[in-house]
């Protein structure tokens, strides 16, 4: 029997270690949400009595027995300088399908997605999930390298929102843009130095599906990035976009870019 070609014996270890692969969540809130998440695959929970008092209807509703540690030996493994409150949760990461799945599906808004283009602070995505769950995103999409995996730190940002709204990472940008723009999605990637703005752009086509495109503060948006997009746009008073924190910048582009009734 032949050997199998050495990029099939790495796509298939790659799957299998995607498949052993756990998050440790930390913090009140975001162990309450993952808890009461019927699609959060749930291994282990640690808690302290402080923490098992408050979260006592979510243990009841998850259906899953805690380990209860003493505060001063609190002994989940996350990094000791994590603000966990007591509580820490062992999950499986949260599978939302496939993009095309995710990115067709509404009720009677129109649609909005956001992409981040080496967004890769877990801090910073955390914040623009918790956006995007407020102003009705389908999801947030980054990309497998150069992103912010779901880990502790992202969820405790997100406060919860990591547990309802979709965060998918694709393998290729470009790729995941031109997927979008042949399901009608109208692309647009900010840039300060665009001569539109979001609104200018959406002029007489709010109901159109949008996806706003987001790179790193500092280096914004790759070259590659920029030639596939539909338009640059900019965010109308904020001059240059680096004054912005992206996590404030994706926050005003979906309030900018949202449907009017």
């Amino acid at each position: 029997m032949a050997e199998k070609p050495k990029w099939v014996i790495e796509k298939e270890q790659a799957k299998r270690a995607a498949a052993a692969q756990t998050v440790w969540l930390f913090g009140l809130h975001a162990v309450r949400d993952a808890l009461v998440n019927p699609k959060r695959e749930k291994l282990r929970l640690i808690l302290t009595p402080n923490a098992a008092s408050k979260l006592e209807d979510a243990v009841s509703e998850a259906g899953i027995e805690p380990e209860i540690h003493d505060p001063r030996r609190f002994k989940a493994p996350i990094d000791p300088q994590s603000v966990h409150q007591g509580a820490a949760l062992e999950v499986k990461p949260l599978n939302w399908g496939r993009l095309e799945e995710v990115a067709i599906t509404s009720g009677d808004d129109p649609l909005r997605l956001v992409l981040l283009d080496r967004v890769s602070d877990p801090h910073n995505v955390g914040a623009i999930l918790r956006s995007a769950e407020v102003f009705g995103a389908q999801a947030v999409v980054g990309t497998r390298h150069h992103a912010a995996p779901e880990t502790g730190a992202l969820a405790k940002t997100a406060s919860g929102a990591l547990e309802r709204q979709p965060y998918l990472r694709e393998r290729n940008l470009s790729d995941t843009i031109l997927e979008l723009q042949k399901l009608g999605y109208l692309v647009l990637g900010l840039d300060g130095e665009a001569e539109q703005t979001i609104e200018q752009a959406l002029e007489g086509r709010r109901d159109a599906p949008v996806a706003l495109v987001l790179g790193a503060e500092g280096p914004g948006l790759r070259p590659k990035t920029k030639e596939t997009v539909d338009q640059l746009v900019k965010i109308d008073f904020a001059g240059e976009f680096g004054s912005l924190n992206v996590s404030n910048a994706a926050a005003v582009a979906l309030y900018a870019a949202r449907p009017r009734g």
